[in-house]
């Protein structure tokens, strides 16, 4: 056969499918993004119910089923009936009450699981395609193990709620629980949109924006990273169910007995110590987020630059308005559950603003563009730099 023939039109889409499909890859992530937003709100309204001690086995595979049976239901309602939470707080609720909650944490393992799914299944198989592979393929397979151990974590903090006198879990170990969720949250949604820019043919060049710019937008992140961590130490003292007016905190600006415990334990276990950082860290945050959206609205950043401003200045606000809300009204759990997903819609916007503005790469001497080539190119490097 003559050198010069074409390829076969089959075997030609074969070798397309193969080549890094970044968009592709990245509109999933977006999707567990989507998934890990709802799994924060889910452990929000489990943690404001008190469903989160009811189901006292930790069963990664066989959990996945509910009862099926009246004397499944009554084993788990006698194991519910030993531990603290039960005989102070939830005594003679009888079995229906117990379903109650039940079914709520029951929903928020399960929804858990299918995140663990949705994660796996796609990742063989974009592996497979040849769409993702070196270091996005570790940076990914990474993020899978960590999702398991998030798992275990959410498992270790839920036992901490059955030591003797204990209603609730330890406010250090839902910290933890929480920060990791983030944590996989942010590092997900930076991959995502390193992969949808780098996935376009020809990719736009951000708008020309300040260098203070990007300073002020690191810091904002920054900022709203420690105040939703100072917001789960509130969450696990159950602190907001004190000090309900705004802006004073029974009529002092700082709160009597604000230091009453020693050292860094008054930070996190004295009531109006967390409740007061906490307010002063959102108030910091909703200022610098606020005057960071001015000052490069007024620079005259233009295209997406422009749009996120915007984003994290209405979704500061919001989420400024929810929190003042939700104290006043001394927390009712659809309020509670709003706050704490629209701090991860906040952390979104602040993630996505410092996206925008990319590092200044140092100039390298190629035989090609970028450009001649995106998709191999700019799909294997996505989030490399």
């Amino acid at each position: 056969m003559p050198s010069d023939v074409a390829a076969p039109p089959l075997l030609g889409r074969l070798r397309l499918a193969r080549r890094p499909a970044p968009r592709a890859v990245a509109a999933w992530l977006f999707v567990i993004c989507a998934m890990l937003l709802v799994m924060i709100a889910l452990g929000g309204a489990t943690r404001l119910t008190g469903s989160g001690l009811s189901i006292m086995e930790w069963a990664p595979l066989m959990g996945t089923l509910p009862p099926l049976s009246e004397a499944e239901w009554r084993r788990l309602y006698a194991l519910y009936q030993q531990i603290p939470q039960y005989s102070l707080v939830n005594q003679g609720f009888g079995i229906e009450g117990f379903k109650g909650i039940f079914w709520l944490e029951w929903m928020h393992r399960l929804w858990g699981r299918l995140i663990g799914i949705a994660f796996l299944l796609p990742l063989v198989w974009f592996a497979v395609r040849g769409a993702i592979n070196g270091r996005l393929a570790r940076r990914l397979g990474l993020l899978f193990l960590l999702g398991g151990l998030q798992g275990a974590i959410g498992w270790f903090m839920v036992a901490s709620g059955f030591a003797a006198d204990s209603t609730s879990v330890s406010p250090y170990r839902l910290v933890v629980h929480l920060t990791m969720a983030l944590l996989l949250y942010s590092v997900i949604l930076w991959t995502a949109l390193g992969l949808w820019r780098d996935g376009a043919a020809i990719a736009a060049q951000p708008a020309a924006a300040p260098p203070a710019l990007r300073r002020l937008s690191v810091a904002v992140l920054h900022l709203v990273a420690l105040t939703v961590v100072a917001g789960g130490f509130v969450a696990g003292l159950h602190a907001g169910l004190t000090y309900n007016t705004f802006p004073l905190m029974d009529g002092r600006l700082v709160p009597e007995g604000y230091w009453a415990l020693p050292g860094l334990r008054n930070l996190t276990e004295n009531i109006p110590a967390v409740q007061f950082d906490h307010r002063l860290l959102a108030t910091s945050t909703a200022l610098l987020a606020l005057g960071t959206a001015a000052y490069g609205l007024r620079a005259g950043v233009s295209g997406v630059l422009r749009t996120r401003l915007l984003l994290l200045g209405g979704a500061v606000l919001a989420q400024y308005g929810l929190g003042v809300f939700t104290l006043m009204w001394v927390v009712p759990v659809s309020l509670g559950t709003a706050h704490q997903a629209m701090a991860v819609l906040l952390l979104t916007a602040a993630l996505a603003l410092l996206h925008a503005q990319p590092r200044a790469a140092p100039s390298r001497n190629t035989q090609s563009s970028p450009v001649d080539r995106p998709g191999r190119i700019r799909a294997h490097d996505a989030l490399t730099r």
